[in-house]
């Protein structure tokens, strides 16, 4: 059960007896891999404590919708930024009416009206609230908002009658909103990432680097983890905080991007080279800010090592994808790269005249020995996704042919 793995679950709980399945339900949310905070409604706090789903979550809980806490004293914001799915287990029939009537009234209603992650409702009540008419309208509009609807089932209920409105059981409700996210698709693999610029210093204070921001490079270590790898990511100097959920290893120099791949890249089972990395660097560094005199000043370079190349000519190499940022003549020189460094995909896009560096968007030719698969200009942390989409697919061709392969020899 590892498809909620670096899923970020924001578990929902109302008033009602079912409450007390909600802290099973948080330690098995964790058990397969997710993150899990908890907001409660006053009602439910009538059923179970928030010491109790604190202790299980592993999280503080929420219950205010303005907080002491908050950086910004709009926690519904927060929380519904932060979630990847919203879960409200069990779903009393007052919040499923509240809900259906857009209200915000309280911290559950409002971070849901304000999340765009997908909503995922329990239903737990008595059998009669379940099939009145206003309840069934309620759940209708809900539906038609695109409102995932997790049973309920039937069976004995804490009122004494038999019929629906059974909250379902942890396990169901976990396998149901691991269902919630189409991604899943590098479950268990480790991605190593690199990304943003190198820098090469000419002395303390000059040094040779590029445009590069990072944005795209962070972008896809983001998705990789969405998707449930373990992801390295190897950054060059950028002014991007540190994402969440993976490993972060700072660097400055093309060198010291080259040995922190090589450290950790035997671990990888896919290694994306995002980085811009510098080609060439000083023979020598000057020791104090060269002072500005001369007309004219030489600089001697010499050509860094290539990061990608080394990656692609291991014996056991993971799958490499390499980026080529380029001005012109983009798949010509896209597929002489390919060819070149013995990569297994190429990325290639324009960059210059408010193209790929410093800007929020961006647009990809994936080239590989197959062909061609042109994903246009969006958001990056959006092309992002659909690239780990792509190549998930293609490293799961590639591991397939291999096995097939050895199952021959």
């Amino acid at each position: 059960m590892g498809t909620l793995t670096n899923k970020r679950i924001l578990l929902g709980i109302t008033g009602g007896i079912a409450a007390y399945k909600s802290a099973d339900l948080a330690r098995r949310l964790r058990d397969a891999g997710a993150e899990v905070r908890v907001v409660m409604t006053r009602t439910a706090q009538d059923f179970i404590t928030p010491l109790t789903m604190q202790a299980v979550s592993g999280s503080p809980v929420h219950v205010e919708m303005v907080s002491a806490e908050s950086k910004t004293g709009m926690e519904h914001i927060e929380l519904a930024r932060w979630a990847d799915a919203v879960l409200v287990a069990p779903a009393s029939a007052d919040f499923l009416a509240r809900l259906a009537q857009g209200r915000a009234d309280d911290l559950l209603t409002a971070l849901c009206l304000a999340t765009s992650a997908p909503v995922a409702v329990a239903p737990a009540m008595n059998t009669q609230m379940w099939t009145n008419p206003a309840t069934q309208a309620n759940m209708l509009t809900l539906r038609r908002r695109a409102v995932h609807v997790f049973g309920p089932g039937e069976g004995d209920l804490a009122c004494g009658e038999v019929g629906a409105g059974r909250l379902l059981e942890p396990v169901e409700l976990v396998t149901l909103t691991a269902g919630l996210f189409a991604t899943g698709e590098l479950d268990g693999l480790t991605v190593l990432v690199t990304a943003g610029p190198t820098w090469e210093a000419i002395d303390p204070v000059r040094g040779i680097t590029n445009k590069s921001s990072g944005k795209m490079g962070y972008a896809v270590a983001e998705a990789a983890a969405a998707a449930g790898a373990k992801v390295i990511l190897v950054s060059g100097p950028t002014a991007l905080p540190d994402p969440e959920r993976m490993q972060i290893i700072r660097v400055t120099s093309t060198q010291e991007m080259h040995d922190a791949v090589h450290a950790h890249v035997r671990e990888a089972h896919i290694f994306i080279g995002v980085a811009a990395v510098a080609d060439y660097r000083p023979v020598e560094s000057a020791p104090q800010k060269l002072k500005k005199g001369a007309e004219r000043i030489m600089l001697d370079l010499v050509k860094n090592p290539d990061i990608l190349a080394s990656v692609a000519a291991l014996e056991r190499k993971p799958f490499t994808v390499g980026f080529a940022a380029e001005t012109d003549n983009i798949e010509q020189n896209a597929r002489q790269k390919l060819t070149e460094k013995r990569l297994d995909l190429v990325c290639a896009n324009r960059v210059g005249d408010g193209l790929g560096f410093e800007s929020d968007t961006n647009s990809l030719l994936l080239i590989d020995a197959s062909g061609i698969t042109e994903l246009p200009a969006a958001a990056k942390d959006k092309l992002a996704r659909a690239l780990i989409h792509h190549i998930s697919g293609k490293y799961h061709v590639a591991q397939e042919r291999q096995q097939q392969a050895e199952g021959r020899a």
